[in-house]
């Protein structure tokens, strides 16, 4: 079954992203390894991954980012706090997986090949 996530990715000043994705170790990887150096993740260094959700609908997961988009900053804090008060990379609990490193390997083949 297709799975998809609506997400809240940080950087080191708490900056908030959100966004949505159907493959969210791929997309983690993605902003972690700065993938695309002009988009607005990588300016602004998003590497850690604070919040997801996790939909079997993508239609729900859209609304939802949407939903989130629109909410205050203090009202996203709250998110995050009620379910990761350590502000946690949630991200590091699949680095020891072996799917974790064929996403980020080819990640890195990807970033080489478009120099």
């Amino acid at each position: 079954m297709k799975r998809f996530w609506c997400y809240i990715m940080s950087n080191k000043s708490r900056r908030l992203y959100v966004g949505f994705t159907d493959n969210i170790v791929g997309r983690a990887v993605e902003h972690k390894e700065k993938l695309f150096p002009s988009s607005f993740t990588a300016q602004y260094v998003f590497d850690m991954l604070v919040y997801y959700e996790d939909y079997s609908c993508a239609v729900r997961a859209k609304i939802r980012e949407k939903e989130i988009k629109g909410w205050r900053r203090e009202k996203k804090l709250k998110l995050i706090l009620a379910h990761n008060p350590d502000w946690a990379d949630l991200s590091l609990e699949w680095q020891d997986n072996p799917g974790w490193n064929l996403v980020s390997d080819a990640a890195f083949r990807l970033k080489r090949h478009q120099r």
